[in-house]
Parts: structure tokens; sequence; C-alpha cells
């Protein structure tokens, strides 16, 4: 049976590459003739950036899932250095980008280049984490965790809101944002044009 916060840890990564997938989209497309649609969406995407997985699925990888595959896997243990180091980044360049996206909407299009770069290595960086997780990490938690284990680690992540995960329960809290995202974003995340 597979574990419950290894489905979630596969939920939270899908959500997350869907939002950073239509952060470039929408990017792409611009702020055509409704700019404030446009800020607001992108904004609240890098908010769901900053307060879910920064805040909640990242600690609790490095504080529950990690230590545990890297005393029992050297290889897995030489990838989750590099993860963990990238988590310690990772609220420092979501910042980056919100500050990127506020000089572009408040100067101008002269700003836009440097927001779009930027965007593009975040993105690039964070599928590559992903990938990594997935592939190295993920496979060597299966082969090497106990049930002991899998419990300690179930427990943390059930507490997760799984913001833009379909038909999970969410904090009410999340629930306004959760709305804003869908009804502005692009597909393949929401439903705006």
């Amino acid at each position: 049976m597979t574990p419950s916060s290894l489905r979630t840890i596969h939920d939270e990564h899908a959500a997350l590459a869907a939002v950073l997938k239509s952060l470039q989209l929408l990017q792409q497309r611009g702020p055509g003739e409704k700019p404030q649609a446009f800020f607001d969406a992108m904004r609240a995407m890098l908010f769901y950036i900053d307060e879910f997985p920064e805040r909640q699925h990242h600690p609790k990888e490095s504080e529950w899932l990690f230590p545990r595959i890297a005393a029992r896997s050297a290889d897995a243990a030489l990838a989750i250095e590099r993860l963990d180091h990238d988590h310690e980044g990772g609220e420092a360049a979501v910042r980056e980008l919100q500050h990127l996206l506020l000089a572009w909407e408040l100067l101008g299009e002269t700003r836009r280049r440097a927001f779009a770069d930027a965007l593009v290595r975040y993105v690039d960086f964070y599928l590559e984490h992903m990938r990594l997780e997935e592939a190295v990490v993920l496979p060597a938690a299966v082969a090497h965790l106990s049930a002991e284990d899998w419990e300690a680690i179930d427990r943390a992540f059930s507490t997760n809101d799984l913001l833009l995960t379909p038909g999970v329960q969410r904090d009410p809290a999340f629930e306004a944002l959760y709305a804003r995202i869908v009804s502005l974003a692009p597909s393949p995340i929401g439903l705006g044009a």
C-alpha cells in the first residue's frame, strides 16, 4: 500500500508544476487589455508558491522525510544535501520574483524582461528540484523506510492544506485564494482566458 504522504507529495508536486507552467504561460501572454487581472493572477500564484511549498511542503520534507532517507541511503543522501540547500534559498527566490513582478507592474514594460528571465530560471530550477526528488529520493524512501517511518511522515503531511489539489478539503482561509487563482489563471491550473 502506498503511504499517504507519498501520494500527498506527488499531488503537491503536480499542483506546483501546474502553477509554474501557468505563471510562464501568463507571463508570455502579458497583461493585454486587462493589466489588473493579469497582475492579480500573477501575484496570487507567487503568493501560493511562497505560502504553500515554502512554508508547508519543504519544511516537512526537510524535517520528516529527508533525514530518515539520508541515514539509510548514501546515494539519496547526496541528492538530499542538494535539495535541502535548494529549500534554504527557496523563499528568497520567490521574494525576488515578487519584487520583479511589482517592478514590472509599477514601472512598466522596461521591467518585463528582468521578471521573465528570473521566472524562466526559477521554473527550470524548481522542475529540476522536483525531478530529483521523484527520481532519486522518493524511490529510496520506498526502498528503505519502515512502516514506523511512514506513520510519522504520513502524520506530518496529513496537515498540509493541499491548496490546489482537486477534491481535497481545504482550510477555509485558503478558499478565497484558491478561487482567485482558478478564476484568473489560464489552463492548466485555472479557468481564465
